[in-house]
């Protein structure tokens, strides 16, 4: 443990950090799930679940819950795959 009063200070709020980082990827991981499973199905929300997941990854990538580019690329591959799902029904 740290004798630095700053340090413990840090310590606390780099464990909420850590906390709040880890319930928004948690998060991001249930909305891409949810959508791809609707792609996969054709279910009838598949639009709005791809929207939602859209919209949670660029906010997560704008905060810097997970980096830009890595935002920007599963975003890239969701609409790819939901295009091409679109497409073939």
């Amino acid at each position: 443990m740290a004798n630095i009063k700053s340090q413990k200070k840090r310590i606390l709020t780099n464990e909420k950090a850590r906390l709040r980082n880890k319930a928004v990827r948690s998060e991001l991981k249930t909305r891409i799930k949810r959508a791809q499973d609707s792609l996969g199905t054709g279910g009838a929300d598949t639009t709005e679940l791809t929207r939602l997941a859209q919209k949670r990854l660029d906010k997560a990538g704008e905060k810097g819950r997970i980096h830009k580019n890595q935002a920007s690329r599963r975003v890239s591959r969701l609409m790819k795959a939901a295009n091409k799902a679109a497409a073939a029904s």
